[in-house]
């Protein structure tokens, strides 16, 4: 079994975490504050969930733990929305970040279903 830091899911997981990271560190003391710690939060458990859930002692467990990363994600999501709106993000970065985002989703999804698939064989 490959190390959770070869997967693509996790790869792409830990690019978007480290691109919300630079991006919030040069936010002002309150934002960074309030929604800061909120989206930084949530965008590293995604890749933390699915490196939890990678060695876990059934695959049930580990879909869970992907399942939780795939909350993670739309609660990232959450946030972007917010700081957008609130001018905290510029249009390019909303840019840089929306198609990582739309690429993540549906490789959860299908890290989910190779682990079901990986559960019957």
């Amino acid at each position: 079994m490959e190390s959770f830091q070869q997967l693509k899911v996790y790869q792409l997981a830990e690019k978007i975490a480290n691109e919300i990271w630079f991006i919030v560190k040069k936010w002002d003391d309150f934002a960074k504050d309030t929604m800061g710690k909120q989206i930084v939060r949530s965008a590293d458990s995604v890749g933390a969930n699915i490196a939890e859930g990678q060695r876990r002692y059934n695959c049930q467990d580990n879909q869970r733990f992907v399942r939780i990363a795939r909350g993670s994600l739309n609660e990232t999501r959450h946030w972007l929305r917010l700081a957008y709106a609130r001018n905290l993000l510029t249009p390019e970065q909303s840019d840089r970040l929306h198609p990582l985002l739309n690429e993540l989703s549906p490789k959860l999804n299908a890290y989910i279903n190779s682990i079901k698939q990986k559960a019957k064989g």
